[in-house]
């Protein structure tokens, strides 16, 4: 995918402890450290929700609806 370049303002605190890990060679540019600082939070907050939408569920039901097509299958499985 192709690349958008955009402008941010960001607080003297957290450009200088990017530039720190810039010049520790952590990340090789700003760009990059910033990028990466995106997409694992974009990531952390999917599974969160995902992880809130099972909290809904009802485990005891999952388990019911999961064995309920098995019963009638488990006779035709082969032997191993």
């Amino acid at each position: 995918m192709g690349k958008t370049k955009i402008a941010i303002t960001v607080d003297a605190e957290a450009l200088i402890k990017v530039d720190q890990l810039v010049r520790n060679n952590v990340f090789s540019n700003r760009s990059q450290a910033i990028q990466e600082a995106l997409y694992e939070k974009i990531e952390r907050l999917e599974h969160s929700r995902l992880a809130e939408e099972c909290a809904k569920l009802d485990p005891v039901e999952e388990q019911r609806v999961a064995e309920e097509g098995i019963a009638g299958e488990i006779e035709s499985w082969p032997e191993y």
